[in-house]
């Protein structure tokens, strides 16, 4: 009875190819708006988390307003990593200046700071080092630069021991940065690292007082504990005033990042819902059509004995047809509309196809069939033989 039922669907949807592909283009618009809007929320939210994650879920940032005339020197955050629940403590401050070689002339990022800024941020070096305790207490021009920098301006990786021109002034190179991304034509950020006393003499507009540090607590595990005697230490510092800094705790950006990602995508997965419940009506509409027009056929079948429950399952399944004919079509745009995004969009974002998504789109397409041809196969079940055959259309 099933596989008769499905014959007889199959038929009168492809007897009616331009009707039921018509009646299919709800669904498949509903479905690539579920998939690729909640593909591009979920590619956009793993960006973002992954590029949160590269700085580490362990670093507090502290920004100091207003120093109460006790400003940070470069010694008090040494004294900061003194303590158990804080592994390393690191000042940075940040401009933008001019980098130049006999290769190319670019501008970047530079970033004053002191050896523990790597361990705190996990850098991994390509080649030569990082900066060093001497580099900070004799102000030496050495720099540290990232790939995006050497590719760019230096035109290679290996590039250790040569010169770089910062704001004019010429650096020596101490070390390089490994790519990010194992393919270098991976476009990143130019930055260059040096130390922090460097920074002062370079940029005038960088004062010797400590503005901004990060801290990176013992494990993820004491990261509240070390937030709360920063905290301690710092409203001691300047007459206990929470205004006069701010604490910026990596892990709990993550956590906001993480909320306001699933709050998106669901926003939007219910905006694309409301496309696929139109094209439910879609089809509903065009299954009452196919009711009346199949009056007379239906009332023969009743003739010769087909039940209700036979004629309720054939119009049942040629609805659940439509609707994941119309998935299945949607999903496969969805999957090629993705490809083409991810090919011309940001090299460092990819979007893929969350099956996970193409599963709730699936299901939910069997819902709209089975509920919206629900109501025409009712319709049609309750046809009263000797009416139906009389009916001349």
């Amino acid at each position: 009875m099933f596989r008769q039922s499905v014959k007889m669907a199959w038929k009168s949807i492809s007897s009616n190819k331009m009707r039921s592909l018509l009646t299919m283009l709800g669904i498949i618009i509903g479905v690539m708006s579920l998939v690729v809007l909640v593909s591009l929320a979920n590619g956009a939210a793993s960006s973002v988390n992954s590029q949160i994650s590269e700085i580490g879920s362990n670093l507090l940032t502290v920004n100091v307003k207003d120093d109460k005339g006790r400003p940070l020197k470069l010694e008090d955050i040494s004294e900061l990593a003194e303590n158990g629940e804080i592994k390393e403590a690191a000042p940075v401050a940040q401009s933008s200046v001019t980098a130049a070689s006999s290769f190319a002339e670019e501008t970047a990022s530079v970033y004053g700071t002191t050896g523990a800024y790597a361990e705190i941020n996990e850098m991994e070096l390509y080649a030569g080092r990082f900066l060093k305790g001497t580099d900070i207490e004799n102000h030496t021009n050495a720099a540290v630069i990232n790939a995006g920098l050497a590719l760019e301006v230096m035109g290679r990786m290996d590039v250790v021991g040569e010169e770089v021109t910062l704001e004019g002034m010429e650096y020596q190179i101490v070390g390089v940065l490994k790519a990010k991304d194992s393919d270098t034509s991976t476009t990143e950020n130019l930055e260059a690292y040096i130390p922090y006393t460097s920074l002062i003499r370079l940029v005038q507009d960088v004062p010797y007082e400590v503005t901004r540090f990060v801290v990176s607590a013992s494990s993820e595990e004491t990261m509240d504990r070390a937030q709360e005697e920063l905290e301690e230490r710092m409203l001691e510092r300047f007459s206990q005033d929470e205004d006069a800094f701010s604490i910026v705790n990596q892990s709990a950006v993550m956590e906001a990042m993480e909320n306001v990602s699933n709050t998106l995508a669901l926003m939007l997965g219910g905006i694309a819902g409301i496309s696929l419940l139109v094209g439910g009506i879609g089809i509903m509409n065009i299954m009452l059509v196919s009711v009346t027009e199949r009056t007379r056929e239906i009332g023969i079948r009743k003739a010769i004995g087909a039940g209700r429950g036979t004629i309720m399952m054939q119009f049942l399944i040629e609805a659940l047809m439509i609707s994941l004919m119309g998935c299945a079509i949607g999903l496969l745009f969805s999957w090629a509309a993705l490809k083409v995004i991810s090919a011309v969009g940001d090299s460092g974002s990819a979007y893929t196809l969350s099956m996970g998504v193409a599963w709730i789109a699936v299901a939910f397409s069997m819902g709209i069939g089975v509920i919206f041809g629900m109501y025409p196969a009712n319709k049609a079940a309750g046809q009263k033989p000797i009416e139906a055959l009389r009916y001349t259309g």
